[in-house]
Order: structure tokens, then sequence, then C-alpha cells
């Protein structure tokens, strides 16, 4: 079987994106790419949580919503969030209602201005953790990995919830800690060159 399927325009793609209509301009212009900001490096982190036991295609159809509830990812204000934010956040219907995942998004946005004040930047410390491009192997051929793990492992010491080494390794894919375009992907290419340009923090 193909790395790749057609797009809209004819030129290949990662295959996974056959699963959504959605997922080509989600492919196209988020997967892959460098992100140092820390806001959409928290929202990566929460929305693979959410995602845990679900599909992409459902999370990235209520991001908006969720983005909503908990005002653009802004981390230091979702970590004032008390039990009565738990509470209107479980009689959202715009959102994945599973209270185990709301509370683990307000615990890992304390977490996250603890990091702020302690390494500078969300950014400073996940990107320690980008792989040597050499030791990857074959694109979308694995779901954890050397990195993955020890990120997990350093997350989970500083009392971060829902970060095993898959879900850690998704959000090393999305926010381009690596390249796992498939080789024949028309994005590929492009990825790579905003990798080579991005200013590691």
């Amino acid at each position: 079987m193909s790395e790749t399927i057609p797009g809209p325009d004819g030129r290949p793609r990662c295959r996974w994106c056959e699963a959504a209509p959605e997922f080509f301009d989600y492919h196209d212009r988020e997967w892959g790419f460098p992100v140092g900001d820390d806001r959409r490096l928290f929202e990566k982190i929460c929305l693979e949580g959410f995602q845990s036991g679900l599909s992409w295609r459902t999370i990235l159809a209520k991001r908006e919503n969720f983005r909503a509830a908990f005002h653009g990812f802004d981390f230091e204000r979702v970590a004032r969030f008390t039990t009565r934010d738990v509470e209107r956040l479980l009689g959202d219907a715009g959102i994945i209602r599973h209270r185990g995942k709301i509370e683990a998004t307000i615990n890992n946005a304390r977490r996250a201005c603890e990091m702020v004040e302690r390494e500078g930047s969300l950014a400073a410390f996940f990107w320690r953790y980008e792989p040597d491009p050499a030791s990857l192997p074959e694109p979308q051929s694995v779901t954890t990995s050397p990195e993955s793990v020890a990120l997990s492992k350093a997350l989970k010491k500083l009392g971060w919830k829902f970060v095993g080494p898959t879900t850690m390794f998704a959000f090393m894919q999305a926010m381009g800690l690596l390249n796992d375009h498939a080789r024949g992907c028309a994005i590929r290419e492009e990825a790579e060159r905003a990798r080579a340009g991005f200013a590691r923090p």
C-alpha cells in the first residue's frame, strides 16, 4: 500500500489524510511544522490528552469550542480555574465532557506556569527533546520513540497528567519536533524548510 494518497490539488499527501476531508487543511498548514509559541504547545498537549481513546477528527471538529472554553489555552488563566469551572465545563456540550481530562488540563496549566518560571518558556523545555533526524526510523512507522518516552517521564515527574509516550510522540509529530510526513508527501519538503529556518528556543 502506498504511503500517500492524492490531495485535492492532485499532489500526494500522507495517507492518514483520507480519514476525513478536513484533515488535508490541518495536514498542509499545521502538522509537522515547528512551533515555538507556548500557548500553541500547551493547547496541543491538552487536545492530545482529550483525544485519548477518541479520534483526532472528533477533537479537530471541536477545537474552536475547546479554545473558547479554555480562554485560548492561556494557561495562566486556566491555572486559576476552580471546581465551579470544572462543573461549568462538564455542562459544555461543545467539548469532551470528561472530568478526568478537564481536571488534568487545569492541573497541567498550573504545571505549565511552574515550568515557565523555571525554564523561561514551555518551548525551551519541549525542544530539548527534539530527536536527531539521523536517528529517526521511516516516517510513520512507529508510535513512540526514545525521546517521547523520555519526555513523558520528565513531564510525569513534574506532575503533568495524560502525557504518556504515545501521546507525547503524537505531540512531537504535530509540533514539528520531527518531520514525520511520508517521504512521498508533497508537504514533507515544506515542513523540512520550516524546520531548517526555525530558531530553536
